[in-house]
């Protein structure tokens, strides 16, 4: 039978084990010292990022656990997955909140300031954020790229406002590569999300990550290969992107060891050597094989089609693979750049960047009235937030090619 985890391990990231592993064990003492008995406040938590930090941090015994998504169904399938699992369902703890609710909304400012913590009301211990938007095609046009700025930045603003009134003992939030010279507006926010949460740093801890594609996770090109082959429907994948994964299970390790281990304002990557990556088109390859299908190469998008209406079990399998052509997408990818001071020492599998400085908030405020502004305007365009960002970020060069992701299968 197929088993999804042992192929990410021999065909993706090409490891036996969880690169992580290792630093984790290593430093399983500090990471009990700042996890057992704390609150956490897990935002984005049903997600696959988000969940798989929570099943890395549960086993050092946290004294609640507050979720908080807006997908009500992953939430509950979730819970069922951590109360069902042998080595997770005994770490649940007493307190246990899964809540279906949007991170800006009145509602969950409501909880959180009505929460108790200990002898204190208000707040959490650890507050972890994965809400983002994370996809490239989330950018197509103006009013997709507003609800991506506003989820990224606008919003975060508004969570850290709050965070302030009422001050964890740590902050994480999830950065990507793709902050590092980014080429499309979800990097881009990301990078100016950074300068928000660092500009908090005096009023409390904050940690981030930026890290590789994690395999097979919700949305993903790969997660739509599984979907696609289950609906007999041709597979789709660039030819020419080549990308670093890890797998779900080493995407909550990074994030655990960055927010439990990091110094303030440390940014957290994984040493990732440039010749494990791996391009779309080998992972649907291999995924094929693996399931038993010889693969039937066509020349476009309609061709894949009609074979696939065709298709029947033991021929071989439609897909098409071409060249990217667009907007957004990074020719390749890197963790840091040049200027930023990196600790390749502390962490036997991570590096960490350091030394950085908290940004001025008025900066960061500044650009957010403005974004806030342009979006009040009628004939707002997707180049008016191009040109804002641009201001803000002078590397940011933006890949436009007036193609988008949802134009293609």
């Amino acid at each position: 039978m197929f088993n999804l985890d042992s192929f990410i391990n021999e065909y993706v990231i090409k490891r036996e084990r969880s690169m992580f592993i290792d630093d984790v064990n290593d430093h399983e003492g500090k990471l009990r010292e700042r996890i057992e008995n704390k609150s956490v406040l897990v935002i984005g938590g049903a997600g696959s990022i988000g969940s798989a930090f929570i099943r890395a941090i549960l086993p050092f015994d946290p004294s609640e656990l507050v979720i908080v998504d807006t997908n009500e169904n992953a939430l509950t399938e979730l819970t069922r997955y951590l109360r069902s699992e042998t080595d997770l369902s005994a770490h649940v703890p007493p307190v246990y909140l899964p809540y279906p609710m949007d991170y800006s909304s009145v509602t969950f400012a409501r909880m959180f300031r009505c929460h108790a913590r200990g002898d204190k009301r208000g707040g959490f211990d650890i507050v972890a954020n994965f809400s983002a938007h994370k996809h490239v095609r989330s950018e197509k046009d103006i009013f997709s790229v507003e609800a991506l700025l506003r989820n990224n930045v606008i919003n975060a603003k508004s969570l850290l406002d709050l965070l302030e009134e009422y001050p964890p003992e740590l902050y994480f939030c999830v950065s990507t590569d793709k902050a590092a010279n980014p080429v499309n507006i979800m990097g881009a926010s990301k990078r100016i999300m950074e300068d928000l949460i660092f500009s908090y740093s005096d009023s409390f801890p904050v940690k981030t990550a930026r890290f590789a594609n994690v395999a097979f996770s919700n949305g993903s090109l790969p997660a739509g290969f599984l979907e696609r082959i289950a609906k007999r429907q041709p597979l789709s994948a660039p030819s020419d992107v080549k990308r670093y994964f890890v797998s779900p299970e080493e995407s909550g390790q990074i994030c655990m060891l960055s927010a439990m281990l990091g110094d303030n304002r440390n940014i957290f990557f994984p040493k990732l050597a440039e010749a494990s990556m791996t391009s779309f088109d080998r992972i649907a390859e291999d995924l094929l094989k693996s399931m038993g299908y010889d693969i039937y190469r066509c020349e476009s998008d309609a061709e894949a089609i009609e074979k696939a209406a065709e298709w029947t079990e033991g021929k071989p399998y439609p897909v098409h693979f071409a060249p990217s052509d667009t907007s957004g997408e990074k020719p390749y990818e890197e963790f840091y750049i040049e200027g930023e001071a990196v600790d390749f020492e502390r962490f036997a599998s991570l590096g960490v960047i350091t030394g950085k400085k908290a940004p001025d908030r008025k900066e960061a405020v500044r650009l957010i009235d403005r974004l806030n502004a342009a979006f009040s305007e009628p004939e707002c365009s997707k180049g008016d937030i191009v040109k804002l960002i641009e201001d803000y970020l002078p590397s940011f060069e933006h890949i436009e090619t007036g193609k988008s992701l949802d134009g293609k299968m």
